[in-house]
């Protein structure tokens, strides 16, 4: 099961912690899998690249750690979408995906 820690710091969404393997297929063919780690990336990558908004970033082998450094609404916009994302994934795969939140580390 792929579980997503959502970061809460100041009321607000601030980052995320991903990790595991959501066993819906095999490794290279799981679409579950392939559709949370694509909208981390995108997430991680929108706030940093294009934004431009500090964070600590670091990626580990089925795990994921993001953490806004920064207020910026621009970067609280992009991550409630990504929260809303993967909300809507977890209601279709409830056996694959579990979503906490809880508070920055």
């Amino acid at each position: 099961m792929i579980k997503v820690r959502l970061l809460i710091g100041n009321d607000r969404l601030t980052g995320f912690d991903i990790s595991g393997h959501a066993m819906f297929a095999e490794s290279g063919s799981d679409i579950v899998c392939a559709s949370v780690s694509s909208a981390a990336y995108m997430a991680a990558n929108t706030v940093t690249e294009i934004i431009g908004a500090a964070a600590e970033a670091s990626v580990g082998e089925a795990e994921m750690h993001f953490l806004l450094k920064e207020d910026n609404e621009a970067a609280f916009a992009v991550l409630d979408g990504l929260r809303l994302h993967l909300t809507e994934l977890s209601k279709q795969y409830p056996k694959n995906i579990k979503i906490i939140y809880g508070g920055v580390k």
